[in-house]
């Protein structure tokens, strides 16, 4: 009984880090205050240089007209619901192919020299070649081949996002993989297991916690260029975009798909940075200054 009380009695703070703890909350508080104080001075500024220039007015109708913005808002987003099932079946699509990728670029033994070249090959290529020629040369060199029934532009768009990103998503599955020590896949053979049994159960679970982050941002890239699929004629939020400023003469609507788009991005950017300082707070147990 006397053991277990000192053991619970070490851990509870002494006065000395009870008065480290609330000083260094009165210092977060106070450096919260001055950047909200300072940001703010700091948009007032650029605000009032902004709207102080001579062709203001000139930009704020055709950029920033509210009644245009209104009008188009339902055919814009109706457009930004095909990015998002784009989205939806190309990040399916990237995972898997992405993880084959590395899983064949990580074999060892010469027996596996042509899938390993394969793989290589193939990344090279696509991390080199533009989206938007993927997206040409898919979309209208493949159909033009004949041998496939006519699909829809959308989903050539989504089978080039999954070319592309796969190549980029890949490398950084096999950097995951090969950031695990070597002694995990030798412990795992020790213990009989075979060698998927220790892909699948020993690294690739501690190669995924590893490059969470990266995958994330690869993630928010894509929500991105998801809006080059209306170079293909796809009618998604910068196609109907395109249509509405056609139509009258004002670009605002392509300042409402990009705001749209922001807003379909901000969350995961919040997730990414919220999950990123989660990891370094408990690799670096308060090492930071």
């Amino acid at each position: 009984m006397s053991s277990a009380v000192r053991e619970n009695d070490a851990h509870v703070p002494s006065e000395i880090e009870l008065g480290r703890r609330a000083y260094r909350r009165r210092q977060n508080g106070t450096s919260v205050a001055i950047a909200f104080a300072s940001t703010l001075v700091f948009a007032i500024l650029v605000w009032v240089f902004v709207v102080n220039t001579p062709g203001w007015t000139a930009v704020q109708q055709s950029f920033f007209n509210l009644d245009v913005a209104i009008e188009a808002f339902p055919r814009v987003i109706e457009g930004l619901w095909l990015n998002i099932r784009v989205l939806f079946f190309a990040a399916i699509g990237v995972l898997i192919f992405s993880v084959a990728l590395a899983l064949l670029r990580t074999l060892r033994g010469p027996i596996f020299f042509p899938l390993r070249a394969l793989a290589t090959g193939y990344t090279d290529l696509f991390r080199g070649m533009p989206l938007i020629i993927v997206l040409y040369l898919v979309g209208f060199g493949i159909p033009g081949l004949g041998i496939f029934p006519r699909m829809p532009s959308e989903f050539w768009g989504t089978i080039a996002l999954i070319l592309t990103y796969s190549a980029y998503v890949s490398e950084v599955f096999r950097a995951g993989i090969e950031a695990v020590h070597p002694s995990q896949r030798l412990a795992a053979r020790a213990l009989g297991l075979s060698h998927g049994q220790t892909m699948r159960k020993i690294v690739m679970p501690q190669a995924v916690r590893k490059v969470t982050p990266a995958l994330m941002n690869d993630f928010v890239a894509m929500q991105k260029d998801v809006g080059l699929i209306s170079v293909l004629g796809a009618i998604d939020a910068v196609r109907a975009a395109q249509i509405e400023t056609a139509a009258t003469y004002n670009f605002t609507p392509y300042v409402l798909a990009g705001l749209l788009f922001v807003l379909l991005a901000w969350p995961m950017i919040r997730l990414t940075d919220w999950y990123t300082a989660r990891m370094r707070r408990r690799e670096q147990m308060g090492s930071i200054v």
